[in-house]
């Protein structure tokens, strides 16, 4: 009978891509694997449906199931609510996951997504081993599973703490406004009940798989196999099985991304490379002064520009922002030659494995981080949302392969800091220090899946839990 693994990925592109490399490496390690699908639908942006559709097509081996959208089902429109829409996709589609699971014959595993941790609740009574995938990094797994009892046992709002700093075993103090957006609501709000809810489901699992490599994370994986990282409670294994990086079935792409054939024409390490992942997007005011900054800085860039969200989604790259009357005048006339601007999307890993890329402003999302790790290029961070705060200072501190665009903690990044912040990456001996650094992580993340290497046996000691737990 075939070992079928059930991916159960999440609704959004940074959680449903790194699921996807999930599946490549059980398929090379000879298991079936099986994809228990939410309606796409459920994400009105077009990008998730098309890297869901890319994936589907690309993987002929892997069998994708889409479980029936159940009526009432919110949208997952980018605002406030976000979370609690996203939970309550999960909590109405419980049901048909275990109709699923209980129609698959030979299921040894199921692995869910950090944000489904609550379908491990129909899972273990089906006697099946669940997992979750932490789609971000190890340093901020001891942060989402502390917190709950934090926020239980705290006298005041966490938002009221301000920059003040939070302590959490195994990692350094954080200022309380860089946890995440959810945590800082008011703690008796719906929003925050409903994130504590699903945090604290995390370590129910029979073990959590994270994307990242051990020598990225080493503090926070010891402090994650330390019981005084959850007092009371037993943290299952934690398996460091990363990077998880680029795209999944971009090869069925009919011709390579024109932004490429543009950067073959720069000069090694010339290029600023500007892109803020698949959510992100800027006003207007803020668009012209990223554009007066890279005009004044001299430097060559590739930069991407999203349109904001719509709930009228459209497959049009021009839909939604009129970038010629958007940025200063006669921008792209003074900076033609040396500066691209891409609406909406462009292949981010190739860019950034790139010769001629030469930093990486982002957002901090962990997808994108682990993108710039991997192919060795510093990073200026520019956090929006989720625990993108919490990853900058991993960034510029622990790390130490990028530096802080400051301006966003008071709601704009002004011309001068953008000019200023890339001339310091790309001119100066500070920049030259920021690469090194980069280029050793970039020798670590490719060895971890070599032969000996940290995420190898990682995996490879998943695929034994998994199987010890099958058998008895």
């Amino acid at each position: 009978m075939e070992k079928t693994v059930v991916l159960y990925p999440g609704f959004a592109v940074s959680h449903f891509l790194p699921m996807m490399h999930l599946a490549g490496a059980l398929l090379q390690h000879g298991h079936a694997v099986s994809v228990a699908l939410v309606d796409p639908a459920v994400n009105p942006d077009a990008a998730f449906r098309a890297v869901v559709a890319r994936a589907a097509a690309s993987m002929p081996s892997v069998r994708f199931h889409t479980l029936p959208l159940v009526e009432g089902t919110p949208t997952l429109t980018p605002d406030a609510q976000f979370i609690l829409r996203y939970l309550d996709v999960v909590g109405r589609h419980n049901e048909h996951l275990r109709d699923f699971l209980s129609s698959t014959r030979g299921v040894h595993a199921v692995v869910v997504d950090s944000l489904s941790a609550e379908a491990l609740g129909v899972i273990k009574p089906l006697e099946i081993p669940g997992y979750v995938l932490f789609t971000s990094n190890a340093a901020a797994l001891p942060a989402f599973v502390q917190l709950p009892a934090v926020l239980t046992e705290a006298q005041t709002s966490i938002k009221d703490l301000g920059d003040a700093p939070i302590e959490l075993f195994g990692l350094p103090p954080m200022p309380a406004s860089h946890l995440f957006g959810e945590m800082l609501e008011d703690p008796e709000s719906d929003v925050c009940k409903a994130t504590m809810t699903a945090l604290y489901g995390i370590p129910e699992a029979d073990g959590i798989l994270v994307n990242t490599f051990e020598s990225l994370d080493a503090r926070a994986v010891a402090a994650l196999g330390d019981p005084r990282c959850l007092p009371g409670r037993v943290m299952p294994p934690v398996y460091c099985v990363g990077p998880f990086v680029g795209g999944v079935g971009d090869e069925v792409a009919k011709q390579r991304h024109g932004c490429l054939a543009w950067l073959d024409g720069q000069p090694d390490r010339s290029v600023v490379f500007l892109c803020f992942g698949s959510a992100g997007h800027h006003s207007e005011e803020q668009i012209k002064e990223i554009a007066v900054g890279l005009e004044n800085s001299g430097h060559r860039f590739l930069w991407v520009v999203r349109a904001p969200f719509s709930n009228e989604p459209s497959d049009d790259p021009r839909a939604g922002l009129d970038l010629d009357a958007t940025m200063p005048d006669g921008f792209f006339d003074r900076t033609r030659g040396r500066g691209l601007v891409v609406r909406q999307w462009a292949p981010q890993a190739d860019v950034l494995r790139h010769a001629a890329t030469g930093v990486f402003v982002t957002h901090c999302g962990w997808n994108s981080v682990l993108e710039g790790v991997v192919a060795g290029v510093p990073m200026l961070c520019w956090p929006l949302y989720a625990e993108q705060k919490m990853n900058k200072l991993r960034m510029v501190g622990e790390m130490g392969v990028a530096a802080e665009m400051v301006g966003w903690q008071r709601g704009l990044v002004e011309a001068a800091e953008v000019e200023g912040k890339v001339r310091m990456v790309m001119d100066t001996e500070e920049g030259r220090e920021l690469r090194a650094r980069a280029s050793a992580h970039k020798e670590a993340a490719a060895a971890a899946w070599d032969d000996g290497g940290s995420s190898r046996a990682a995996f490879t000691r998943f695929l034994s839990d998994v199987e010890s737990r099958h058998a008895t």
